[in-house]
């Protein structure tokens, strides 16, 4: 039966407080689609996005229970992050590898932290306008353009909504001081870490926002809340005396605990905090940090120059800068301290800044190359906007016509902001535009040369990349990861030992770089030294042993050295880290041949053209394998579809000749031979497999002893006259041909490389064709 909503929900439901807060968090919504809605049409960009995504195989394969363990016992691009990993993994099972899903994902979470903040915000002071225009700063501001764009960047985006779920859920138990409630306030803070370990100072946020504007620290006065739930100004309300400094810290203990276990499990992450000798000093850490906070600041009120990344100065910042910078930063905190009775929102806006972003300011150095970066001010820049707005209303209050102007001016920076942040947002369409801006706007970039370099490569602009590499290495003569992909440019262009040195550079720079010891390997193949490649992927596999590719190309040059056993080994290890591997699965197929286990083989090349189609070289050694095991109909099907997916492959043409030979199909295989022969006229193969069909056949029609002479006497030619087979077919065309003299000669010279090569059936077929020929009679009708 329907039940009519009581006059409380009616009331609540009429309250226009409710439909403002509505209809600011729809308008939100509106203006980040208006500036990152774009991104649905962009690319995932090689700045990360490869690790954490599209070259990521176990988080392509979308969620499972298995993911879900590997995101907790794996670090992503040196951050222990497993929340955020398994977001990623269910984009890819939502929208696979199609990168417009990954951005717009991005935007939702975006678009949903901005109405947070605001809600938050408003729940907090009973400020309805003053935390709407804060929340519209954080959503549009173009420093916003680096964690939203970037797919990489769903740390951010993440972490961000579970920091505010734990702020909004901090102050229901303030006002209820309800222990469940409380459990809900560790929950969402713990989520929020497993997402980025950045909040580990919310805790400290927190009582910061004790002090104001909740008001509960023991001596601080904070102006009378309007309550958003009545919509009343309570101005006569009591308040309570306050809770002790360190009583409030006594609550905190909890969530000090988990911040303090991210901080650990942060600092055990191979590679997050640089302790090599790409460290940095302290003092120039310190004094980077010092500018950087001044950069932020500058960012914040003139969003000018923005880049993906700003690289350090070789010697750190200039002494003026720094000291100017302390001067500036010492000021503002005087003032700020000064004014803490009248106007608490300074102080507490200018700590959050300087608090949030001191886990990546620089101090403790997690970065190698990185002076600061736009990402880092996410959540740190939502206390400048805090604090600016709070003192601009407060400025205000004595003007005539307040709310038109400032309604007027509010209007106008959020337009001014959606049409910069959109500018700065298209940036991150494709590589190439990002990293050309990032040029253009910064100096001494190494990394934008780099991965230019690598963008235009998969271009197919080599020259282009090489010279981006090559102006890398100018300005960072050791980067690794410039010389690694200079050398693969290089080897594309044929240039193998200059790809060589240039590996073994870059090694020199970083030993345990595993990407760099597999394509030293891959050179070192090519160039036939299959002893020192083994050893370079066995290197690759140390520091990556879930190197699907490093695995698989082991694989290969063991099978080359004949160490089949150990080689089957390594493609099974390649199938383990990444089942969907055609390609390991073909070379597995292909070592199971060599080891006479054709069942096993084909089940290999089944499940290779499973997963791939349309791969010629799969369907041709499958059919190659079905024709040893008599099924000459399915062997000629599979053959047949290699050369539909590549009409050009000769051998897959020459052995469907020999199939439909065996299957009696003669003059299909004569036509398949002479097609392969047009288009290799010294095929040595087609040479003498159609020599023997013309010299043998029972066809009048097809026989022609004086072609197979030809056919036979060049195949013989080329092969060096060394092979018993093609010697055995040329004796047979001069038998056929009546030259009897002749066909006893060759074949006597066969016979003797037979039994050279120990081929006992060989030899004996050949002693009987010679008597025959001695007799007159040709060996074969």
């Amino acid at each position: 039966m329907f039940k009519e909503p009581n006059a409380q929900a009616i009331q609540k439901a009429r309250n226009p407080r409710v439909w403002q807060g509505v209809c600011v968090c729809l308008f939100l919504a509106l203006v980040v689609l208006a500036v990152f809605g774009q991104t649905a049409h962009f690319e995932f960009v090689n700045y990360d996005d490869d690790l954490n995504v599209y070259e990521n195989p176990a988080v392509e394969k979308g969620l499972s229970a298995h993911m879900v363990g590997w995101a907790f016992s794996h670090a992503q691009v040196f951050n222990w992050i497993p929340l955020t990993t398994l977001s990623h993994a269910l984009d890819c099972q939502l929208f696979g590898l199609h990168a417009g899903g990954h951005h717009l994902v991005n935007v939702f979470w975006h678009a949903a932290n901005a109405a947070l903040l605001f809600l938050v915000l408003r729940q907090m002071t009973g400020s309805l306008w003053r935390s709407a225009f804060v929340a519209a700063l954080f959503a549009i501001h173009p420093l916003r353009a680096e964690s939203v764009a970037w797919v990489s960047e769903r740390k951010d985006v993440l972490s961000a909504f579970f920091f505010l779920l734990t702020i909004g859920a901090y102050v229901r138990y303030v006002r209820k001081r309800c222990g469940s409630q409380y459990l809900v306030v560790v929950l969402f803070f713990a989520l929020g870490l497993l997402a980025k370990g950045m909040l580990v100072t919310l805790p400290l946020l927190l009582l910061l926002l004790d002090y104001w504007p909740l008001g509960r620290m023991k001596g601080t006065h904070p102006p009378s809340l309007k309550r958003w739930r009545t919509g009343m100004a309570e101005s006569g309300e009591q308040r309570s005396p306050g809770v002790p400094f360190w009583g409030l810290v006594k609550e905190k203990i909890p969530l000090l605990a988990l911040s303090a276990g991210a901080c650990l499990a942060a600092a055990l992450v191979p590679g997050l905090i640089i302790t090599d000798a790409q460290r940095i000093p302290v003092f120039e850490r310190i004094g980077n940090a010092l500018v950087s906070y001044v950069v932020y600041l500058r960012q914040m009120v003139f969003p000018a120059g923005l880049a993906l990344c700003y690289p350090t100065a070789p010697n750190g910042p200039v002494k003026w800068e720094v000291c100017l910078a302390f001067g500036l930063l010492g000021a503002i905190s005087t003032l700020v301290v000064v004014c803490r009775k009248k106007r608490p929102y300074l102080l507490a806006g200018w700590l959050w800044y300087l608090g949030m972003l001191l886990p990546v300011i620089g101090i403790i150095q997690i970065s190698s190359g990185t002076a600061h970066a736009d990402r880092y001010t996410y959540l740190p820049g939502i206390g400048l906007a805090l604090a600016g707005t709070w003192a601009v209303g407060d400025w205000s209050a004595g003007w005539k016509y307040r709310r038109v102007v400032l309604g007027a001016l509010m209007m106008a920076a959020i337009g001014a902001l959606v049409v910069c942040a959109h500018i700065q947002t298209s940036y991150w369409r494709d590589n190439q535009s990002l990293w050309t801006r990032a040029l253009a706007r910064t100096s001494g970039n190494s990394m934008a040369h780099n991965n230019l370099g690598y963008a235009l490569y998969r271009k197919g602009e080599l020259d282009k990349a090489v010279t981006h590499y090559r102006q890398a290495l100018e300005i960072q003569p050791g980067y690794p990861q410039a010389l690694n992909n200079l050398g693969i440019a290089l080897r594309q262009m044929g240039e193998l030992d200059d790809a060589i040195q240039q590996y073994r550079k870059a090694l020199q720079s970083q030993p345990d770089y595993a990407e760099a010891h597999y394509n030293l390997g891959i050179a070192l193949f090519a160039k036939g030294d299959t002893e020192e490649a083994i050893a370079q992927y066995r290197q690759a596999l140390l520091t990556a042993p879930e190197n699907a590719k490093a695995h698989n190309n082991l694989g290969i040059a063991l099978a080359l050295k004949g160490n089949m056993e150990e080689a089957i080994q390594q493609y099974r290890k390649a199938l383990q880290s990444q089942p969907d591997y055609a390609e390991a699965h073909y070379n597995l197929g292909n070592a199971f041949v060599t080891c006479d286990k054709l069942d096993e083989a084909i089940a290999q090349y089944r499940q290779a053209l499973e997963l791939n189609p349309p791969y010629a070289e799969a369907h041709f050694n499958l059919g190659n394998a079905l024709a040893k095991k008599g099924q000459l109909n399915q062997a000629m099907a599979q053959l047949r579809q290699a050369l539909a997916i590549n009409p050009r492959f000769v051998a897959a043409r020459n052995n469907l000749g020999v199939a439909l030979l065996q299957n009696g199909q003669v003059e299909e295989a004569a036509a398949q031979y002479r097609q392969v022969l047009e288009a290799a006229p010294e095929n040595v193969e087609a040479l003498n497999n159609l020599a023997w069909l013309l010299a043998t056949t029972s066809q009048p029609s097809l026989r022609n002893a004086a072609e197979a002479v030809a056919l036979a006497a060049k195949a013989n030619q080329l092969s060096g006259g060394g092979n018993p087979m093609m010697l055995r077919t040329l004796a047979e065309a001069y038998a056929k041909e009546g030259s009897f003299a002749l066909a006893s000669a060759t074949a006597r010279r066969a016979l003797e490389l037979a039994v050279e090569e120990k081929n006992q059936t060989l030899a004996a077929t050949l002693q009987k064709e010679i008597n025959l020929y001695e007799a007159a009679t040709p060996g074969s009708r």
